[in-house]
C-alpha cells in the first residue's frame, strides 16, 4: 500500500458534557496538528499516490471552516461532544466528499482509503480511518 501525507492545523474553543471530561467540561481551546493520509495499492501512471498540492490545499480549505471557532456555536454540533475522535471523523468525512466530487483532481479517484489523525500534543492524539 503506498500513502501520501499533508499536515496542517486549526485552532478551535469547545467544551464537553459529561461528568468524564473534568476540567474539560468547561470552555477551552485547542490546537490540533492534522495529518490526513491518502492511501492506495497501486500508483497512477504518473507514479503518484495523489496530487500533494491539491491535497494540502484541500485539507486547509477544510480546516480554514473549523479554525478560530468555538464549535459550541455552531448549530451543526448541537448537542456533540466534538472530541479529538468526533473532529477526525468530520475531517474524514470532508475529504472523502472532496475526493469524491473530484476536487482533489482525477488522480486521486484511486485513492482507496484516508486516514486523519489530530494531535492534541506530542504524547496524545485520536485517528479515524476508512475506505474512500
Amino acid at each position: 500500500m503506498y500513502s501520501v501525507n499533508v499536515r496542517d492545523h486549526f485552532m478551535i474553543a469547545h467544551s464537553f458534557k459529561g461528568e468524564g471530561f473534568g476540567p474539560a467540561q468547561k470552555l477551552h481551546g485547542a490546537t490540533y496538528v492534522v495529518d490526513a493520509t491518502f492511501s492506495r495499492a497501486e500508483l497512477d501512471s504518473s507514479g503518484m499516490v495523489v496530487d500533494i498540492g491539491l491535497a494540502s490545499e484541500q485539507v486547509k480549505l477544510i480546516l480554514s471552516d473549523l479554525n478560530f471557532r468555538n464549535l459550541d456555536d455552531d448549530p451543526k454540533f448541537t448537542g456533540q461532544n466534538t472530541t479529538t475522535e468526533f473532529l477526525a471523523r468530520e475531517i474524514f468525512d470532508r475529504i472523502v466528499c472532496s475526493i469524491r466530487s473530484g476536487q482533489l483532481g482525477g488522480i486521486a479517484r484511486g485513492v482507496t482509503s484516508v486516514s486523519v489523525t489530530l494531535s492534541e500534543s506530542h504524547v496524545a492524539w485520536g485517528r479515524f480511518e476508512g475506505p474512500v
